[in-house]
């Protein structure tokens, strides 16, 4: 049975225990003539919860821990022989998956019966033939041990499967007959139901902890492994960046970083002066029919997807500076260059200075308008002097929110700014930034023992520090130095 199918049938258990332990409730405080402690819903929800809950956390448990099962036993089943040179496993174990689900697909979609691929009938030959015709197809030549362990592998996720679908079905059903039998007329179902309902909720929030927790971690243990295999000094002061997976690599970080901030400072002047411009605008001179309108209009910007600006970058903008500015100019002869990646950025980051800055304009009281008008002040007096010092903090905040969103921009700096790492002032040079060569890195067949792998960890780590202490320093702004109003 599919997880889908196992979902379905628990949530069918859980839906029938509310109605009937709804049900049970009514029929009980009838019978003892005793008044039910909660009302009747809260009974039903009660069945439902010990229901589902626990039967889903282990079907969700189960299915963390059983590739972790199979694949330690499988991989005991590769000899060496048939591993590439360097211990390559995990490139082994990957064409035993693609193998396996060739083998679910072959089953589905041809003739090819279970007992036949079991008892050996069929070899490796035919098998992969018929793999190409339903799209599966293998490279290279693939030992007959990794073939042998492919099934395996097969037949060890068939029966935890069968396993935790009795496992889990199983469970719900239990749960379900106990939590019906537990409800009487005095049980504190509110109380039961409201404490599992604060579980769950904690639990969540606990999850989205945990999830950045994990890949704080997991960064940090690939740097360390990458630092073990090429020095850190080079790394955070070397000029060059010239990955070769050969061997011989110059992997400095200088040139990344330096592009990152080149495209977002170009990003920010074009996106800070704009948007705030826009805000003011919104929040002390437009009519509310006008804001109405503009305002979800900006923030539409932020909606598009940033490949379409990246694509725009490429076919328009680019061009466009190369054929009219730079070339005239003498300055480049690149449709790929800083400007054109920042400028398009800045134009999508317009929405995140705009609308926070208006929501922050706004929280302005508005007595302290009417106080400076009262004292003979104008309507442009009153905003610098008056609105702006005390949106002030609120409108750092905004300008650094997104100033990280600008640093962690990847599509439009692939298709505007190209992929060259260098040291240079000339915004008409193709340049490249930090999240481009993590990208670039990570990507093909690639095994994460090698330096030039394990490099786009560190590329990231640095990153996450950067971006951490810009959201950092947004926070302690805002909160330091922001007003309490009445």
């Amino acid at each position: 049975m599919s997880v889908g199918s196992i979902v379905l049938v628990v949530l069918v258990l859980a839906a029938l225990g509310y109605f009937f332990g709804r049900r049970r409730a009514v029929a009980a405080s009838a019978k003892s003539g005793v008044k039910l402690h909660s009302l009747s819903g809260y009974y039903g929800q009660t069945v439902a919860l010990f229901t589902a809950v626990p039967a889903l956390l282990l079907m969700v448990a189960w299915l963390f821990v059983q590739p972790i099962i199979i694949e330690s036993r499988v991989s005991d089943m590769i000899p060496d022989s048939v591993i590439p040179q360097g211990g390559a496993l995990s490139l082994v174990m990957s064409d035993v998956r693609q193998i396996a689900g060739g083998l679910d697909a072959v089953l589905a979609n041809t003739e090819l019966s279970e007992e036949a691929l079991n008892s050996g009938e069929v070899d490796f030959t035919t098998i992969r033939a018929r793999m190409a015709e339903v799209g599966v197809a293998l490279a290279g030549d693939v030992p007959q041990e990794v073939y042998e362990a492919a099934k395996a592998y097969r037949q060890g996720a068939d029966i935890g499967r069968l396993m935790m679908t009795v496992a889990v079905i199983g469970l719900a059903l239990g749960l379900l007959a106990w939590s019906m039998r537990r409800i009487e007329p005095r049980m504190r179902a509110r109380n039961v139901s409201e404490n599992f309902v604060q579980a769950l909720l904690i639990g969540s929030s606990t999850i989205a902890i945990l999830t950045t927790v994990g890949i704080v971690f997991s960064l940090v243990f690939e740097t360390i492994n990458f630092f073990k295999l090429y020095p850190a000094s080079e790394f955070f002061f070397s000029t060059v960046w010239n990955p070769q997976f050969r061997g011989g690599s110059d992997l400095g970080i200088l040139p990344l970083l330096w592009g990152t901030l080149y495209v977002s400072l170009v990003a920010l002047l074009v996106a800070v002066p704009v948007g705030l411009m826009i805000a003011i605008y919104l929040a002390d001179y437009a009519g509310s029919t006008l804001r109405s309108f503009a305002k979800p209009a900006i923030e539409v910007l932020a909606g598009i997807p940033t490949i379409v600006y990246g694509l725009f970058a490429l076919i328009t903008f680019g061009p466009f500076l190369r054929d009219w500015i730079a070339q005239p100019l003498g300055l480049g002869s690149s449709s790929s260059s800083v400007l054109t990646a920042g400028l398009v950025m800045g134009v999508m980051i317009i929405p995140f200075v705009s609308s926070l800055s208006d929501d922050i304009i706004n929280a302005v009281p508005q007595a302290m308008r009417d106080g400076s008008y009262a004292l003979g002040a104008t309507q442009s007096e009153t905003i610098k002097r008056v609105i702006l010092p005390a949106a002030l903090p609120g409108i750092v905040g905004a300008i650094l929110l997104a100033a990280s969103r600008a640093i962690g921009e990847t599509m439009i700096v692939v298709l505007g700014a190209g992929a060259a790492a260098r040291l240079d002032l000339n915004p008409f040079e193709a340049m490249t930034t930090v999240t481009v060569k993590i990208v670039s890195q990570l990507t093909g067949d690639t095994e994460f023992a090698s330096p030039e792998t394990l490099v786009a960890f560190a590329l990231g780590l640095t990153l996450f520090v950067i971006t951490l202490g810009l959201n950092v320093l947004a926070l302690y702004i805002v909160r330091r130095y922001r007003e309490q109003y009445e």
